[in-house]
């Protein structure tokens, strides 16, 4: 029995500095992924701040190529359509006709935002976001439009952080 207590001690020695051996970073990868870390929350931002300002161009810039917000068969795909669906095409949104109501300013926020790296060019970014409307006088009180979680997929592509997806309504 003593020699068995003595071959588990052991083996879990072992097992704890091969963890601790590969689980450790050096100073070099620890220093990229903070600043990674901080171009990636600059990205989000971005993508925010269009978004509100209704910036199809900048929204869309975001985005690789063929990046896409939204899951499966209701995806909008590619640059293109990605500035079709923050501000028309490509373009700052028009501002209404004199005659029509002015819709109150759109914020879109995230909160708990984490990110993880697969690999030193890919990370996902999780978050919870809430999309409100701001309040337009006494007759139009602030609304909030929608609360829930997102998954984004970034990728480092010629030395900048976009999106490669972006998923509002994930299933798990």
């Amino acid at each position: 029995m003593k020699k068995f207590g003595i071959g588990i001690l052991a083996g879990l020695v072992l097992s704890a500095g091969v963890g601790v051996f590969t689980a450790s970073k050096t100073d070099s990868d620890v220093l990229r992924e903070t600043r990674d870390r901080a171009e990636i929350e600059d990205l989000m931002w971005r993508y925010t701040r269009a978004l509100d300002a209704s910036d199809g161009e900048a929204y869309a810039a975001t985005y690789t190529t063929d990046g896409q917000f939204g899951a499966g068969a209701n995806a909008t795909k590619g640059r293109e359509a990605l500035k079709k669906l923050a501000g028309g095409q490509g373009q700052r949104a028009a501002p209404p006709p004199a005659t029509a109501e002015k819709r109150p300013p759109m914020y879109h926020m995230t909160a708990n935002q984490r990110v993880t790296f697969s690999d030193k060019d890919h990370a996902r970014v999780e978050a919870y976001y809430l999309t409100a409307f701001a309040a337009a006088g006494d007759s139009t009180p602030l609304r909030v439009a929608a609360v829930g979680r997102s998954i984004d997929d970034v990728v480092r592509v010629s030395g900048q952080w976009l999106i490669k997806s972006r998923n509002v309504a994930p299933q798990d």
